[in-house]
């Protein structure tokens, strides 16, 4: 009798990958984290393969690896992925210590960090385009030229006093 299988803390159409222990300070991995956030599978590895950043080839293998989770565990199109979050969170700091004047040492916090990136299956994108056609129904409806009526002017109301 084994234990008992922990119930799956994402829904279905998600799948995850946790980078830890990367070399850099958590406020600059969450620049480049802060990057990718919201974007398509695809354009967020291209601008992590581009990105001057060092830590973003590191980054762009964790996406890589939600992605073939996604795909090989979960089933999921990988052609409608999308980045829907990654957050950043501390791990160890190593302590160093560098030599100051007169025989004092100060020390150096070397921090190390962890992202963990989600990545969700999105619906098809139809129901986005009948709300894009309900809105050019609406703005169709109103004539091309018709503008709030501005304010009278002296020589409108002199104009309309002659007629």
């Amino acid at each position: 009798m084994g234990k008992p299988s922990r119930e799956r803390s994402l829904s279905d159409k998600e799948a995850r990958a946790i980078a830890k222990n990367l070399r850099v300070s958590p406020q600059k991995l969450n620049l480049v984290a802060g990057m990718i956030r919201g974007k398509k599978v695809d354009q967020a590895l291209a601008d992590l393969e581009f990105s001057r950043k060092r830590i973003a080839q590191d980054v762009r293998k964790c996406v890589m690896s939600a992605v073939a989770n996604a795909e090989n565990n979960h089933q999921l199109d990988v052609d409608s992925l999308i980045v829907s979050e990654a957050y950043v969170g501390k791990n160890m700091v190593m302590k160093r210590f560098a030599a100051r004047g007169r025989g004092r040492g100060f020390q150096v916090l070397k921090p190390f960090s962890q992202i963990t990136v989600v990545v969700r299956e999105t619906e098809a994108e139809e129901p986005k385009a009948k709300a894009k056609k309900g809105a050019a129904k609406k703005a169709a409806a109103k004539p091309a030229g018709a503008k709030k009526p501005a304010a009278k002017t002296k020589a409108a109301a002199a104009e309309k006093e002659a007629e």
